[in-house]
């Protein structure tokens, strides 16, 4: 067990001194367009301690128009480490490395949470190309070790400190509020609803308890995570961008971009009451978070951060590897397909065509969406021939 666990804290480390080496370009020549881009170096951690004026030690919500657009504990973070960079030298660059620093522990602590839930795969986080290429884009990983944290205890039955621990980590990045589908459904599906209520309501109220305090002393600065949502247009990564560069213009965006979450979430709702077993939480994260994303408005990098170990644990076994390397394959691509078109915007005399990048982005859903079903495929032996009826009339009033 020893061994195992200094393996996983190895390549965990590993694979952070090779991201950060990937980083390092623009860490030594500071980060400038489009350098940043051709090399695929850029980091949001430099950009906004400058530009939300964090360089100064300013509040992150104080401003209705410059605020951090993250949750209160994200903003925390980010305001917390200014406050450890000298005020000599070079403050972006320190400012990057305590970071920097901070993502290494929390993805070593990744690894490791990750080899307790699925002993049998989990070296596959660390040597995952996309996930190596994307450490230190952005602070995600703190919401990523918070929702780990959250499966593996809600799936141990500890569930009122699983219930803590997504509070905390929907208070620090919003994707992890998904979760709460697959929770109610389980819930739901042992007859447990006592259970669900009380755990809904110590995640609510957790959450309330870290965002009360922004909401009254800075509300405007603290709503604008949320207006930027609301009003962001077909963004970088998302499948309406690309219809919108194939010239499929979309309207009502933000109608269309919930009506493709809602349905996904019906099948996937589906898909649970079918299993003739209860799955565990940690077996079926994967598919709401790849919903989620898919459905969104935006598809940022690092958002296989978020993907990658709840991919590794929806995996059954060894022979889901093959699959896993196509999908990450395809995240790698699209992975370098960005930078590359925004370094042509950026004024870089070589770079792809906007129809280039746009079929990377469909080749990144495309490999995504063929991932979650090969795994949803590989699990039907689970599945009772009553339950699969169901699945195949639950469009048609079967009861």
């Amino acid at each position: 067990m020893k061994i195992v666990a200094r393996s996983a804290v190895f390549l965990a480390l590993i694979a952070a001194l090779l991201s950060f080496a990937k980083f390092e370009n623009c860490r030594s020549n500071g980060w400038a367009q489009p350098g940043n881009y051709i090399h695929a170096c850029y980091s949001d951690l430099p950009a906004l301690f400058g530009e939300r004026g964090l360089i100064t030690h300013s509040w992150p919500y104080a401003s209705a128009t410059n605020a951090v657009e993250y949750p209160p504990l994200t903003g925390l973070v980010m305001w917390g480490t200014s406050f450890l960079v000298a005020d000599s030298g070079n403050k972006y660059r320190n400012y990057f490395d305590v970071n920097a620093l901070l993502i290494v522990l929390l993805f070593i602590a990744s690894v490791v949470l990750l080899k307790k839930l699925k002993p049998e795969l989990w070296y596959l986080l660390p040597v995952a190309p996309a996930v190596i290429a994307s450490l230190f884009i952005n602070w995600d990983l703190w919401a990523v070790i918070s929702s780990l944290a959250a499966i593996y205890f809600f799936d141990t039955g500890k569930y009122r400190a699983s219930a803590l621990l997504l509070g905390i980590s929907i208070a620090t990045k919003f994707f992890p509020i998904v979760l709460l589908l697959p929770i109610a459904l389980i819930f739901f599906r042992k007859a447990k609803l006592r259970k669900l209520v009380e755990y809904l309501f110590i995640t609510t109220m957790l959450w309330l308890a870290i965002n009360l305090p922004f909401i009254i002393t800075t509300p405007t600065g603290w709503f604008r995570f949320f207006k930027l949502n609301s009003e962001r247009v077909a963004d970088w990564g998302s499948i309406w961008h690309a219809l919108d560069v194939f010239g499929f213009k979309v309207g009502q965006l933000n109608l269309l971009s919930i009506l493709l979450f809602l349905i996904g979430a019906l099948a996937f709702t589906l898909f649970i009451f079918g299993i003739t077993e209860i799955p565990s939480l940690a077996s079926v994260s994967f598919f709401i978070v790849a919903i989620f994303v898919t459905a969104s408005k935006v598809y940022s990098p690092q958002y296989v951060l978020w993907l990658t170990p709840l991919a590794i644990l929806a995996m059954i076994d060894k022979r889901d590897r093959f699959d896993f390397w196509i999908w990450q394959g395809a995240e790698l691509i699209y992975h370098f397909a960005i930078w590359q078109y925004l370094a042509g915007i950026s004024g870089a005399k070589f770079a792809i065509p906007a129809g280039a990048y746009a079929f990377a982005i469909l080749l990144r859903i495309g490999s995504l969406t063929w991932f979650c079903l090969r795994l949803m495929r590989r699990s039907t032996p689970k599945f009772a021939p009553q339950n699969l009826e169901f699945l195949s009339n639950a469009g048609q009033g079967y009861p």
